[in-house]
């Protein structure tokens, strides 16, 4: 990272090179060189922050959010469980949602299917903490919390170029595009508006008491006698599931089939709260 440049733009326009706001998990990609940059844009100044409502600014920390209560019970928690302290304070929603997979094949550079190569490489080697859904060509597993949370709370991003709903921000890799999310060449995040539940909450099993990504994690928000479900863990992208039922078409590897016993147990649990 010596010869990298740091620029601090007067304007979304005067952006060069990567974008870089809290730098949680760019700079670590950067050092490692999973990503390739010779510039970097310091752009936590332009970024919205705060809430407006139902409408979250994506340079808001997890932190400031964890500590609202004006936002739902499956939001503050998702934050809450998302990192340490020190990282909440830094990390902001907007580069949380677009957190690279904690794959260790991918993480170490293997020629794997995300890297361009022809195969999973988790698929035939140690795979205990990758998915159990959409994992065809690539068994990653997404680490975000808040995305879950925010897929339960039908939320909606909004761009310096585009508006469209979350759930369209990502997308499985395909032979003919590896990517895993939506998001044209230089195009940055700047809000996400949720619809407001009646109830909501989000549950999550790690392998460590605290500051862990997640094995599997439940975001559940009530809207009238509608229930929405989204998974974090269990998909190389967040994962909205349409009933508890969907959990019999998991296609889950060896390693990985006791996640689907932990997801039925945290729908279970948080059906029952957002219930109540």
């Amino acid at each position: 990272m010596s010869g990298l440049s740091l620029r601090r733009p007067a304007s979304l326009d005067g952006i060069e090179g990567k974008p870089l706001a809290g730098g949680t998990d760019l700079v670590t990609l950067i050092r490692d060189g999973l990503v390739e940059a010779e510039t970097v844009s310091d752009v936590r100044a332009l970024l919205p922050r705060g809430l407006e409502g139902t409408r979250v600014g994506a340079g808001t920390t997890l932190a400031e959010l964890e500590l609202s209560e004006e936002v739902p019970e499956a939001l503050r928690e998702a934050c809450r469980l998302a990192a340490s302290p020190q990282l909440r304070n830094m990390g902001t929603i907007g580069g949380n949602l677009l957190q690279a997979t904690r794959c260790w094949y991918w993480r170490l550079d293997y020629p794997c299917f995300l890297h361009g190569g022809d195969r999973c490489h988790a698929r035939e080697g140690e795979h205990r903490e990758h998915a159990i859904f959409g994992n065809e060509r690539c068994a990653s597993a997404h680490p975000s919390d808040p995305a879950a949370a925010f897929l339960s709370l039908g939320a909606s991003i909004e761009t310096d170029r585009r508006r469209f709903p979350l759930a369209e921000l990502y997308r499985l890799p395909t032979e003919d595009n590896r990517d895993v999310t939506t998001l044209e060449p230089g195009e940055l995040i700047l809000h996400v508006e949720y619809e407001r539940p009646e109830a909501s909450t989000y549950l999550k099993v790690m392998e460590r008491a605290r500051f862990s990504f997640p094995l599997v994690g439940v975001a559940a928000a009530r809207y009238g006698g509608d229930v929405r479900l989204a998974l974090s863990g269990v998909a190389p992208v967040p994962w909205v599931l349409g009933s508890a039922a969907e959990l019999d078409e998991a296609t889950p590897l060896p390693g990985t089939a006791y996640k689907v016993e932990l997801a039925r147990v945290l729908v279970r649990r948080a059906l029952d709260h957002v219930a109540a």
